[in-house]
């Protein structure tokens, strides 16, 4: 089965036509086809037997996106999957991966931005502003896969591309946003068509005469060793991590080297890691997605929690709490921030964020501020008390003849020993104490009187 370029670009541009915030395309045997909008998978229609996918049609898709290239059949050989552009003039440009899935072949493409963003246009926190404005040093912007990491990167440099006349060198892959000629001059190459290896790229790009290198993503040792290296001669790197938060950042990095290299690789991180961004993207109420950022910049504390670790009191989220002013912030502070602009719902909040009882305590100051009834608590771990009848041997009991001696002894307890006592019954004010025995009188001559 072969594909032509007509019946692949029906297709993609169909699909595309389900909705204005697709971000992905999904291809699976056995499924329809599948786009991701807001974080959920909608099927999408194809003329085939029951419209579902075929194990001969993906193979077909994906031998045409490959066009015969020899890099990416050795990748897809050697690794079980590989990346790739593909684009469809006037409509869209995708970064794309196909991989292997069961013994067949699958495909996912990354629809992406037809122009380059703004830190305006995606609502960035103003400390982004002071981040391009670092002159040497490591950047890292780290989440999960589909957060958003290229596009806050692509902002950034798009700002020192409206601002700055310096050199910047892009290494990607594959290259996802083409920025326009402005102030800076900008070198995009990608990998295995410009280069065979992000750490050669980057080795090569220290004799570009770059001010900022852009590296898609650091993924091994070589590669954060050079990256390290560049920071260190002057260069500001910013580069991508799949990591969740600083503290991870950091132990992410520790896990590329050796044991017995940590303490100095601690210290050269300490010196050259500027800033550390962590992002998610959250449910925004009504419909779309909002940005959920964590910012941690460079300070003496910072670089003590980096060299020695996060101990008791000297934590990365504890540093951010107490450097507001700055601008650095935590997930937890972001989250109430959107809560309070009615960006987000409560449950979401609590969904995302990492310090669940302090952030309850915050919303319900928040309700308490804005006039509103505080939450009760929806824990499962709730227990209600409810009153049940009175038992069957209690109601068929016996009553107790009160002026049976037996029942004139009252039980109590004694709370602070939790001792029965048994106290004796008081008489009765009716009842009368037995009259005294009549004496015999008795004659003086030992005759009984009259």
């Amino acid at each position: 089965m072969r594909l032509d370029r007509q019946t692949v670009d029906d297709l993609i541009t169909s699909m595309l036509e389900a909705g204005e915030r697709v971000s992905d395309l999904l291809f699976l045997a056995g499924k329809p086809p599948l786009v991701e909008i807001d974080g959920r998978l909608k099927p999408s229609a194809i003329n085939t037997p029951d419209s579902l996918l075929t194990t001969d049609f993906i193979e077909a898709l994906a031998e045409y996106i490959m066009d015969d290239d020899e890099r990416l059949k050795t990748d897809y050989a050697s690794t079980g999957s590989c990346d790739c552009n593909y684009a469809i003039d006037n409509v869209a440009r995708f970064r794309t991966n196909i991989y292997k899935e069961n013994r067949q072949r699958a495909i996912v493409m990354r629809k992406l931005q037809p122009t380059v963003p703004t830190l305006a246009e995606l609502n960035l926190p103003p400390v982004f502003q002071a981040i391009v404005k670092e002159k040497n040093g490591i950047v890292l912007v780290t989440g999960a896969a589909g957060s958003g990491k290229t596009t806050t990167l692509a902002a950034m440099i798009n700002e020192l591309n409206q601002t700055q006349d310096i050199h910047i060198v892009t290494l990607e892959d594959p290259i996802e946003f083409l920025h326009p000629r402005a102030r800076a001059a900008i070198s995009h190459r990608e990998l295995g068509r410009d280069f065979r290896s992000f750490a050669e790229g980057l080795r090569a790009a220290l004799r570009q005469a770059p001010k900022v290198i852009l590296l898609g993503e650091i993924r091994d040792r070589e590669t954060m060793e050079i990256a390290l290296n560049a920071a260190e001669t002057g260069h500001l790197v910013f580069s991508t991590l799949h990591t969740i938060n600083a503290g991870q950042t950091i132990n992410r990095i520790v896990g590329f080297f050796a044991k017995d290299e940590e303490e100095q690789l601690r210290y050269r991180l300490s010196d050259t890691v500027r800033y550390i961004v962590s992002q998610r993207l959250a449910p925004k109420v009504g419909a779309g997605r909002v940005l959920i950022s964590e910012v941690i910049g460079s300070s003496l504390r910072t670089r003590e929690a980096i060299r020695y670790g996060e101990s008791e009191g000297k934590t990365f989220h504890e540093i951010m709490d107490a450097a507001t002013i700055y601008g650095w912030h935590t997930f937890d502070s972001c989250l109430l921030k959107a809560f309070e602009a009615n960006e987000i719902s409560e449950e979401t909040v609590l969904l995302y964020c990492n310090d669940k009882g302090r952030v309850r305590r915050d919303l319900d100051l928040l309700r308490k501020r804005r006039g509103e009834p505080q939450a009760e608590l929806t824990s499962p771990l709730r227990l209600n008390v409810v009153a049940g009848p009175k038992l069957a041997q209690d109601a068929a009991a016996p009553a107790v003849d009160p002026n049976q001696t037996a029942a004139a002894d009252s039980v109590s307890y004694d709370t602070a020993s939790k001792r029965r006592v048994i106290q004796p019954r008081a008489p009765r004010s009716s009842e009368q104490a037995p009259a005294p025995a009549p004496a015999l009188s008795m004659d003086v001559t030992g005759n009984p009187g009259g």
